[in-house]
This record gives C-alpha cells, sequence and structure tokens, in this order.
C-alpha cells in the first residue's frame, strides 16, 4: 500500500535559472546536486523542511509541454503555507509576481499561483 509521495521530478530548460528560483525564491534546500555526463543532465534533489520533496533535472533540448488551455497530464504543484499574504509579500520582493488571491469554493481557504521558469503552474494554498 502507498504511505506518501516520495517526491515530485520537474523538468526544466535552465538548469541555474531553475535552481536559483527552487532554492532562492521558493526556499528549499539543496540535499544533492549531480552532474551525469553519461546524460548530460544534472539532478538536484531539494527537501522542504528537512523532507525531500522533488528532484529537479536538466537535459539537453526538452521538448516543451503545453499546459495551457488545461492540457493532460501534471496540473501544478502545490504547497502549502500558514499566512498566504507574506507569502506573496515575499514573492513580490524576490521580483514574483501573483495572481489574485483566490478562494476555493468547496473549502473556503485562499489560494494562488506563480509560475516558475518554465511556467509551470505552482499554486500556494493556505492552511
Amino acid at each position: 500500500m502507498l504511505s506518501k509521495i516520495h517526491h515530485i521530478a520537474i523538468i526544466c530548460r535552465n538548469y541555474e535559472v531553475s535552481k536559483l528560483f527552487y532554492t532562492a525564491v521558493l526556499g528549499l534546500d539543496i540535499i544533492r546536486e549531480v552532474y551525469r555526463e553519461e546524460r548530460k543532465s544534472y539532478k538536484l534533489d531539494l527537501a522542504l523542511n528537512g523532507e525531500y520533496v522533488i528532484e529537479l533535472f536538466s537535459f539537453p533540448d526538452p521538448g516543451a509541454r503545453p499546459s495551457r488551455p488545461e492540457a493532460a497530464g501534471l496540473r501544478h504543484l502545490a504547497f502549502e503555507v500558514n499566512d498566504l499574504d507574506a507569502v506573496v509579500a515575499d514573492l513580490l520582493k524576490k521580483e514574483v509576481e501573483a495572481e489574485p488571491i483566490r478562494i476555493d469554493e468547496f473549502t473556503g481557504k485562499r489560494f494562488t499561483f506563480i509560475a516558475d521558469p518554465d511556467q509551470l503552474p505552482i499554486e500556494f494554498y493556505e492552511h
């Protein structure tokens, strides 16, 4: 039986830009960084609050994945936050603009979206 999500893998177009985004902007911690010569690929393992959550990969010339209009496949990556206003303010200081805050019609919780450097939608959902 399943016990938890182990990690999420993301392939980026510009490794250094995405590495900076996921570490400096979102604040994830680097666990391990490996360059795999045979694949011409970086693999960066990232943690949130000490828990391994994301593998960031680079590959030579990856194809684009459409996300809008709604395409089949992974829709977005969501992070739970305690104070959505503080997160939005912090993002703005880092020159990352969030969409207007919305209310989930089923839970009454507040949420917003940003995009990573490859336009992967990232949601922040208030606890």
